[in-house]
């Protein structure tokens, strides 16, 4: 069952807030499904570029109850690990894919990863850190509460992905937004431009020394 996600928050920051979505999903059928963005039909061709090979351990970050994972499973990509900060959706997305053996589900908090570091060969973000943005004012000066929250996270990135590792991000938001956010010394940002009428980003980062 696909979520038509038709009620908005009155007020966008709720996305960002455990406690909405918490709300969100105990209201929604377990086998509720909602892509932000593009689904793994859509970003196949990019992923198929740059993880070549499917052995690779995979972090998906605020997983929700989106497809990706499940399809990117069926493609070949069995040592997916993931996690969301809602224990309500960690638990309907583990009954719906428990015969998917490797792949594991976690409640946890990006800014706040419970992984030793260099654990993964690969980590996936698809529009959970645009949910910390929500509320993040004039996106030429965003509020410092904003830039923190995101600093957690991708600083939690580079912690756990190992040296060559790719950091994936897919996102709306456009190069002049967000660089300011994902520039680190250990690695150069790449992106390519998806979509015809309304583009949305998918940026990718290989971790080396810093």
């Amino acid at each position: 069952m696909t979520s038509n996600f038709d009620v908005i928050p009155d007020d966008v920051s709720s996305y960002r807030i455990r406690e909405y979505w918490n709300q969100r999903y105990s209201k929604e059928p377990s086998n509720t499904t909602f892509d932000w963005f593009k689904t793994y039909k859509d970003l196949k061709p990019s992923f198929d570029e740059h993880l070549q090979n499917k052995d690779v351990s995979i972090l998906m970050l605020g997983c929700g109850n989106s497809t990706l994972s499940e399809d990117m499973y069926d493609a070949g990509y069995h040592n997916i690990t993931n996690v969301d900060f809602s224990a309500i959706v960690i638990e309907n997305m583990q009954t719906r894919c428990i015969d998917k053996v490797g792949m594991s589900w976690l409640v946890m908090d990006i800014r706040d990863l419970k992984f030793p570091e260099e654990t993964f060969d690969v980590i996936i973000d698809k529009g959970t850190m645009d949910a910390l943005m929500s509320d993040e004012g004039n996106v030429w000066d965003p509020k410092p509460e904003t830039v923190e929250n995101v600093k957690r996270a991708v600083d939690q990135v580079v912690r756990v992905l190992k040296i060559g590792g790719k950091f994936i991000y897919i996102t709306f938001g456009q190069p002049h937004f967000r660089r300011k956010y994902l520039e680190r010394p250990c690695w150069d940002i790449d992106f390519k431009k998806l979509g015809d009428s309304f583009h949305y980003f998918f940026y990718f980062m290989t971790k080396k020394v810093a």
